[in-house]
């Protein structure tokens, strides 16, 4: 069985890099790090179990799934060719997905 092929999209990138960002401007570099390691990890667990995530309650849409890693959801988008990451946001935030990327 193929293995499932994952892509980062470009506001998923942008998030990992302000969360790291912003534990660094609190002098707690290497909890940002840390915390963007696990999540990286997390999404890799696609891979091999591209259904594990729950779908995602604001849009209930099968392909629009999300990993949850306190304090943090890892939501990504079933597709054909794979698994894209979408948004990596804090718990509490209610969900948008930007418009080039919510269809």
């Amino acid at each position: 069985m193929p293995r499932t092929v994952l892509r980062i999209s470009a506001s998923a990138l942008t998030d990992l890099e302000r969360l790291r960002h912003w534990y660094a401007q609190q002098d707690v570099p290497e909890i940002g790090e840390r915390l963007v390691s696990e999540i990286l990890e997390r999404f890799e667990l696609l891979r091999e179990h591209p259904e594990m995530g729950r779908i995602v309650p604001e849009f209930n849409q099968p392909a629009i799934r999300e990993l949850i890693h306190p304090p943090f959801r890892i939501v990504y988008r079933r597709e054909i060719a794979g698994v894209q990451l979408v948004r990596v946001w804090r718990s509490e935030r209610l969900l948008r997905l930007p418009p080039a990327e919510s269809r």
